[in-house]
């Protein structure tokens, strides 16, 4: 089994994540420091650490959301010392990792797992998993506005967004509520779109992931997924 992948099911980071780790020197096999990517090791033999802790093959699979509240950082650690999501599912005996991130100001919907090969798959940009988002702008946004943001802005360091669904939802003068549908995971995405068009996101919520919604699940709090819902998640991993 290659290196990475075994992280990866270890629950350690994701495939990608766990080659960064690989390539900065911090697992070793055997008592030697591995850089290399595609190593190859047996979990059964092999003695393989991750910042010399003995790392052990997950034995359960976990598939979870949590809805996530503002304040807090979608990683397992923060050298900042800020809170982060791992101390909502803490309870949960398994190693997990998130499935992408939500910035720190974000609330809302945010998979979980131990599955390296599902995260993978999920965060690859060629699936194109939607990602739905109530956006709240502190002004008045125009139907001409959310036209030009479906077609593709220039976000602040050149990058043009695909094209994307939105709906306006309500709107005054100093608010209005934006449903908005994007395929892309770009940092901080949503708040660039509409800071590119000069508005504010003051409150961004994620309602759902592809076919996986939120519903009145309560901040801070998490529930397993179901069969079927993990079902449609690992569609993604052949694709």
């Amino acid at each position: 089994m290659r290196l990475q992948k075994f992280l990866a099911d270890a629950g350690i980071a994701s495939r990608r994540k766990a080659e960064e780790l690989i390539a900065a020197g911090r697992v070793e096999v055997n008592g030697k420091t591995i850089r290399e990517m595609g190593f190859l090791v047996d979990p059964e033999k092999d003695e393989i650490k991750y910042l010399n802790r003995v790392v052990k093959p997950a034995k359960k699979k976990i598939y979870l959301m949590l809805n996530k509240p503002a304040g807090c950082v979608s990683t397992c650690h923060d050298e900042s010392g800020r809170k982060t999501v791992m101390q909502y599912v803490k309870d949960v005996k398994e190693r997990l990792y998130p499935v992408g991130r939500l910035d720190f100001t974000t609330e809302g919907l945010l998979l979980m797992t131990n599955d390296g090969a599902l995260t993978n798959a999920l965060t690859h940009p060629r699936h194109n998993v939607s990602k739905k988002y109530l956006a709240v702008i502190d002004s008045e946004v125009t139907d001409e506005e959310l036209e030009k943001l479906a077609k593709g802005v220039v976000l602040d360091d050149g990058y043009k967004t695909a094209p994307c669904i939105l709906k306006l939802l309500s709107e005054a003068k100093d608010r209005s509520e934006v449903l908005c549908i994007i395929t892309e995971g770009k940092n901080r995405q949503v708040r660039r779109m509409f800071a590119a068009i000069e508005k504010n996101v003051c409150y961004l919520k994620r309602v759902a992931v592809g076919d996986i919604k939120l519903g009145n699940l309560r901040k801070g709090t998490y529930r397993m997924l179901t069969d079927e819902e993990v079902a449609y998640l690992k569609k993604f991993i052949s694709l």
